[in-house]
């Protein structure tokens, strides 16, 4: 075969694989949005599980019954089901942050700032009781106050300081930000375990408000 030949052989190979590449890229776009969409799919049915009967619930045999997939599709996904509740638990980070920047968007004064999205926070955790408890109480693989903490949780945590910074006047906003939202963990938990009497809920946000304003 000779030099010329041999090029133009080359050549039309090349150009078959070019056309085959071309040609697979639909499918190739088409596999990946079902991926993702079963990605999402997984995320959903195990919050939903959780919110109605607890994370105890959520197996890999629950969750393959649930979406119809089998187990094995499943850990393409997720390696287990601390992957699917930090899953949840970012969506819920998510919210979370939207919820108070929305609650905070109206305010007048730093103190009704504060006591917006005091009310936001609790209510978001009184409204999403299994997805707080992926975000806040359960075992987790996220990592908080670290360089690669996921910006879901950075975004939240950014939300509550903005506020806690307009009164924060010569203490480092930071750590104050970590009291309030120490606090406002603490009368979620306290609530939720019957520790806290029902009826005085906007007596105790008011009097936390105060010592933050005061």
């Amino acid at each position: 075969m000779t030099t010329m030949t041999q090029s133009i052989w080359r050549n039309i190979v090349a150009r078959f694989a070019s056309s085959a590449t071309m040609l697979d890229m639909p499918s190739q776009d088409r596999r990946a949005r079902e991926r993702a969409a079963r990605h999402r799919l997984i995320i959903d049915t195990a919050r939903r599980v959780a919110e109605g009967e607890g994370w105890d619930a959520v197996t890999t045999r629950r969750l393959s019954s649930e979406i119809e997939y089998s187990q094995p599709v499943l850990y393409k996904h997720f390696s287990g089901m601390d992957q699917v509740a930090a899953a949840v638990a970012l969506d819920g980070f998510g919210e979370l942050g939207s919820q108070l920047q929305a609650a905070r968007a109206d305010a007048t004064t730093p103190a009704d700032a504060l006591t917006r999205m005091a009310c936001a926070y609790l209510d978001f955790a009184g409204d999403n009781a299994a997805v707080y408890d992926a975000m806040f109480t359960g075992r987790t693989t996220l990592r908080f106050a670290a360089e690669d903490t996921p910006p879901e949780l950075v975004g939240a945590f950014e939300g509550l300081r903005q506020a806690v910074s307009a009164v924060a006047n010569e203490a480092d906003a930071d750590t104050l930000t970590e009291v309030f939202w120490a606090a406002l963990h603490g009368l979620v938990t306290l609530a939720r375990g019957g520790r806290l009497r029902p009826d005085y809920h906007r007596e105790r946000v008011d009097l936390l408000i105060a010592q933050f304003v005061s």
